[in-house]
């Protein structure tokens, strides 16, 4: 079995970050290296690895995601105008393999210009 991602160590209080949000199936962390004036990270509690390895039985629990990145979103002053990015493989930048949403906000971006 491979060992724990780092997020899942976060959930699991064994390494600090800052929390922002927490519930039953996610938690929400600012980015250590934040690209934008907002940045944060919403986790499931589940460790699936990648996008691609969700399953149907992950179906509400991605809605629910995409429902709590909205309520961040707007606690956080970016509501209207915010990100989302999921990065699916090391491909395309993933380099925690734990999935997790990108929140990003605060100022105009570009895809260039966030470096995914």
């Amino acid at each position: 079995m491979p060992p724990p991602s780092l997020f899942t160590r976060i959930i699991r209080r064994e390494l600090p970050a800052d929390i922002l949000h927490e519930d039953d199936h996610c938690i929400a962390i600012r980015d250590i290296n934040p690209r934008a004036p907002v940045h944060i990270l919403l986790i499931p509690k589940p460790e699936i690895p990648r996008l691609a390895d969700a399953t149907p039985d992950h179906q509400k629990l991605l809605g629910h995601l995409l429902l709590t990145a909205s309520q961040i979103a707007q606690q956080h002053g970016i509501g209207d105008a915010f990100r989302l990015i999921i990065n699916n493989g090391e491909g395309a930048g993933q380099t925690v393999f734990h999935l997790h949403l990108h929140i990003l906000g605060g100022q105009k971006t570009s895809e260039a210009s966030l470096g995914f």
